[in-house]
């Protein structure tokens, strides 16, 4: 057994433990010995300066007979499953026996890879052990190296010295994604001073601004070393952290928990602020609830600019835009809760006219587009047909939309607020819709020139999450029926619709020319669309080619064609 576990420690052992620690140090020498396999290692590091080594850590979890070891920066956990057969260890054994055995030799193989680009500069063994008592969790081992921490402190500083300090050009998202996290790491930077590197985070979104993808990836590195530094070094000091994998984590204050030096500038708190305030301007909306979390638990410290910001809004927007005072409406807008509130003071087109463009205008700034309003207005208006959210969102879009020279204005608007996996934020469940969704269905139902605006909608929408596009789809046919005009528009409105839709067309699609347009349109569609599509008119396709046996030319041949297109027959 490839280990430097003294005599004394085995001769204390009984058979069941010396198996047992066999069975841990197998694992770890399997580990090891894969680890020696890599010989990748050089050029991965080579691909940036602030990478000196790949592996931290490694994890291991010990349950008789299935005993497992893992990378740290696989992400895994421990999995707490029991094994069939009872631990032959007690706490204090592990605390005393097991973890020196294992931290012996684990010391042994490092020494062979100090300055192997394998290891990281720091490198620790984490252990979850079964005993009598139940599980342990306990860190085994942590390792610097020396040497390699002071090349990497080096290389950070010219990193930042060169590229972003002095440079000019873009950066690559892979040097901020380990730059964050170095500039975040407390066994590299003690206490991270929160103006220097909110300055740098906004320096590399600067230099790569004109890249949308990439700064996209930047900000997501950005973000999520955030959000590690807070979860893990930041809040733990004040918090009980219970955490989850299927819930968000749960945070008990501690006794006594108070911030220090809470009046003074560039503190640990203003890094987490800036981080709350990156999490509500560019994570999506499902993720946007972690900042307003941040921001209550530093509120709970008495972090005033956390209540502040709760109060009225995260200050990534100047007051101008988030307060709109006019005789006719008052608006203001907080992006912690993702919320307007509209006061229309005097029912008129000006008024609506007014809000929309205060709304626009937040939007096109980086405010969430999964937002509500809540409304105060006399009005009560709501779209023509049944389905809808009783909201102030809904009733807000409803009354503008009465205002016939106000559409242009929520054309641009709907343009500007529909995407992809984003709804409003007063919308749950079967009535949740992408924003945008009311000013499309009033404008689309109110005329033929909205129809591009219909189909570049559906277009975007989200079946598997949203519903009530049927109920449009129905509303609809009822307005337009099935016209040269209408045909594209419908066929888009039902390439996301649901088993559940039933249209009621098929008396007006014994026109020949009117199925005749249908065909059109569906014969360009791919397969696994058609039947989709066909089914909300006629149900399952063999009511449909029952039909198409029975009917007479040309009808027949245009029934056939619909029942190719679907990959039958």
């Amino acid at each position: 057994m490839e280990t430097s576990i003294s005599k004394e420690r085995q001769e204390t052992m009984n058979t069941l433990q010396k198996e047992a620690l066999e069975e841990m140090v197998s694992e770890i020498n399997n580990w090891f010995g894969e680890l020696n396999k890599r010989k990748d290692a050089e050029g991965i590091v080579k691909r940036t300066t602030l990478q000196i080594g790949i592996y931290n850590g490694i994890m291991l979890d010990y349950q008789p007979t299935r005993t497992t070891v893992e990378s740290l920066d696989t992400g895994w956990n421990a999995s707490g499953s029991k094994s069939m057969m009872a631990s032959p260890f007690t706490r204090e054994q592990v605390l005393h026996e097991i973890r020196p055995s294992l931290a012996d030799l684990v010391e042994e193989k490092l020494d062979k890879l100090e300055m192997s680009p394998l290891i990281d500069y720091r490198f620790t063994l984490q252990g979850t052990f079964a005993t009598i008592e139940g599980p342990v969790k306990v860190t085994v081992l942590e390792r610097v190296f020396e040497e390699k921490k002071r090349q990497l402190l080096e290389r950070i500083q010219a990193y930042i010295e060169k590229k972003l300090e002095k440079g000019s050009y873009p950066t690559k998202p892979l040097e901020t994604f380990f730059l964050t996290r170095h500039l975040l790491d407390p066994n590299l930077f003690h206490e991270p001073e929160a103006d220097r590197l909110s300055a740098l985070f906004d320096r590399i979104q600067e230099l790569n601004k004109e890249r949308k993808q990439a700064l996209a990836e930047h900000r997501n590195y950005i973000i999520r070393a955030l959000i590690d530094w807070t979860e893990d070094v930041f809040l733990p000091r004040y918090y009980d952290v219970t955490r989850s994998e299927y819930r968000a984590n749960e945070y008990r204050i501690k006794p006594d928990a108070a911030l220090e030096n809470k009046d003074k500038p560039n503190q640990p708190i203003d890094l987490l602020l800036y981080g709350a305030r990156m999490i509500l301007r560019y994570e999506p909306h499902y993720s946007k609830s972690r900042g307003q979390t941040y921001l209550e638990l530093t509120a709970k410290l008495g972090s005033c600019k956390a209540e502040r910001m709760l109060k009225e809004g995260s200050d990534n927007f100047s007051q101008e835009d988030v307060h709109l005072h006019h005789e006719l409406v008052e608006c203001k807008a907080n992006d912690v809760f993702s919320l307007i509130k509209i006061i229309i003071r005097k029912e008129e087109a000006g008024a609506y006219e007014r809000a929309i463009s205060f709304i626009l205008s937040l939007l096109r700034k980086g405010f969430s587009k999964s937002y509500k309003i809540n409304l105060k207005s006399s009005a009560r208006g709501v779209l023509p047909f049944k389905g809808l959210a009783n909201s102030d969102t809904h009733r807000f879009f409803a009354n503008a939309l009465t205002y016939a020279e106000l559409h242009p204005l929520l054309e641009e608007y709907a343009r500007e607020a529909m995407e992809e996996f984003e709804w409003y934020a007063d919308t749950e469940g079967e009535k949740s819709v992408m924003p945008g969704s009311y000013a499309v269905f009033g404008l689309g139902l109110s005329s033929e020139r909205y129809f591009p605006l219909v189909e570049a909608y559906m277009a975007l929408v989200d079946e598997e999450h949203q519903l009530v596009q049927d109920k449009f789809t129905a509303a609809f046919t009822d307005t337009y029926g099935v016209t040269e005009r209408s045909t594209p528009v419908l066929v888009s409105c039902l390439r996301r619709s649901h088993d559940a839709l039933k249209l009621k067309i098929q008396p007006e699609l014994e026109s020949d020319d009117k199925l005749s347009l249908l065909v059109k349109h569906v014969e360009i569609l791919p397969k696994y669309e058609v039947e989709r599509v066909l089914y909300p008119i006629w149900g399952k396709m063999e009511k449909l080619a029952a039909l198409a046996r029975k009917a007479q030319e040309p009808r027949k041949d245009l029934l056939l064609r619909l029942l190719k297109a679907a990959g039958i027959g």
